[in-house]
């Protein structure tokens, strides 16, 4: 049997498929949630919470896609086509013609998945590595549930979608009792084996009352995999890669946008970066989105910013080089933004990434040679003039260089592939703790130490020894290994 077959054998195997429910949640008939409020199309980061489900299933792997909709299925359609770039098919059902509580609507939607099937709300954020990681462990005759913890004010809410009751780390029973059990709930994330959708007495619930289950069968397929000892549970946290937020209100809108802007990071980002830039960027973030700025505008922004700083270094006096210093860490703020706008709106490109990294350079050298042409300003006449301009000429050099040679490593990197594992590590953590832009607040204490002279020194040997250090990695040996 070739390759081919079997990677075909284990897609149609796997989890591929997804039904979503925009106009309700899995566990509907339970009342409590309280979604006046908010709905799909409700905007969190930039972008609505239908977009973001839909985008983050394609982006974790899905390859198609069942929308059962409502009277707001032509809304949906165009609100899809406005937003990110939807590649996978999409087919939509409307509900007139396929009851979620008709048995026959799960039978035919049974048939259209081979293996196992994702159904999900939409309204909530999470992470692609929540469905990765469902993707990843689903295994014959299992049904997985991803939980969550309840949050503080949300005790109506959490009384809808079921608890878990655990035995020795298995789930045994799903209720809707508070206080019963632990604080963990069934998210709006189930994975359900096709056959289990297709049995017809598995979705009539016989021998058991509508009272207890309501019209949607959900409910009764994870009762009954709980009894059968086949539910399983993806545990998510807000503070790690899997994370998960519910969204019924405005406060949980609100709490849903703070846990995404937490899990925006950058490739190489040091302490101030992490612990000072992302903090501040998030407020001019916000405000990008509200004007609509593409992620390459932003990016001009940031390198105008930075050009002023220059021009300000390139003064010489000890006030503009406090403005300018300021300016340049402004730069470095705004510079965060491109990447968070991008990442939040699903609008990353090769060409902004390659933009980005262009012109944080293109200021850095600029930088560079105006601070040398400011501290030139001040010697001028001392006879000591000619040093600031041989330090700026081996400062910006040294960038220049440095550039080169981290384009082509990430090359290396992305393509060919290194010879050993120890080059990789290497220039991994070269990159990660050289390559950030915590040099501004440096270069802020000497403009206020007023000693922008000795910025020159590190700056030229820094950026000399950075070049070095990278050449020595990309030697011809690192990439004859494909």
């Amino acid at each position: 049997m070739s390759e081919s077959i079997l990677q075909k054998g284990v897609d149609v195997q796997g989890l591929t498929t997804a039904i979503l429910l925009p106009g309700t949640g899995l566990f509907a008939d339970r009342g409590g949630r309280g979604l006046r409020e908010v709905g799909p199309l409700t905007k969190i980061g930039g972008v609505s919470l239908f977009q973001r489900t839909v985008v983050t299933l394609q982006r974790a792997g899905i390859r198609q896609l069942i929308v059962l909709t409502g009277a707001e299925e032509e809304v949906l359609k165009q609100t899809l086509l406005r937003g990110p770039r939807v590649n996978i098919p999409v087919r939509w059902m409307p509900i007139r013609e396929f009851p979620l509580d008709d048995p026959r609507t799960w039978e035919a939607l049974a048939a259209e998945v081979h293996g196992f099937c994702l159904i999900a709300g939409a309204q909530a954020v999470f992470s692609k590595q929540v469905i990765e990681r469902l993707r990843g462990t689903v295994q014959d005759g299992q049904t997985l549930v991803v939980a969550r913890k309840t949050a503080e004010g949300e005790q109506s809410f959490g009384h809808r979608n079921p608890g878990l009751e655990f035995r020795d780390h298995r789930v045994i029973a799903f209720h809707n009792q508070p206080g019963v059990g632990t604080n963990q709930v069934a998210a709006d994330l189930v994975v359900i084996p096709a056959a289990a959708m297709g049995n017809r007495g598995a979705t009539s619930g016989e021998g058991v009352g509508p009272s207890e289950y309501g019209a949607m069968p959900i409910r009764r397929w994870l009762d009954r995999a709980a009894a059968d000892g086949r539910a399983s549970v993806i545990a998510t946290d807000e503070q790690g890669p899997l994370w998960y937020r519910d969204v019924w209100d405005q406060p949980s809108a609100k709490a849903a946008e703070r846990t995404l802007f937490r899990s925006l990071t950058g490739e190489y980002e040091g302490f101030v970066d992490r612990f000072f830039n992302r903090t501040v960027s998030r407020l001019f973030t916000k405000l990008f989105l509200l004007l609509g700025c593409s992620p390459n505008v932003i990016t001009m922004v940031a390198t105008f910013v930075g050009l002023l700083a220059a021009a300000g270094f390139a003064f010489g006096t000890y006030q503009a080089g406090i403005v300018a210093a300021l300016l340049f860490q402004l730069s470095a703020v705004i510079d965060c933004c491109d990447g968070e706008v991008a990442r939040l709106t699903f609008s990353e490109s090769p060409f902004g990434a390659w933009l980005d990294i262009t012109m944080d350079n293109v200021v850095h050298m600029t930088v560079f040679a105006g601070i040398a042409w400011g501290v030139y300003a001040r010697q001028k006449g001392t006879g000591s003039e000619w040093i600031p301009l041989t330090l700026g000429t081996a400062a910006v050099l040294g960038n220049a260089m440095s550039f080169w040679l981290v384009t082509k490593a990430q090359k290396i990197g992305a393509t060919r592939g290194w010879s050993t594992p120890g080059q990789a590590a290497w220039t991994g953590f070269i990159l990660k703790n050289v390559a950030s832009r915590d040099f501004s607040i440096i270069i802020l204490l000497f403009a206020i130490l007023d000693k922008l002279d000795w910025f020159l020194w590190m700056a030229a040997v820094g950026s000399t020894v950075f070049a070095l250090l990278m050449l020595l990695v990309i030697r011809p040996s690192a990439a004859t290994r494909g």
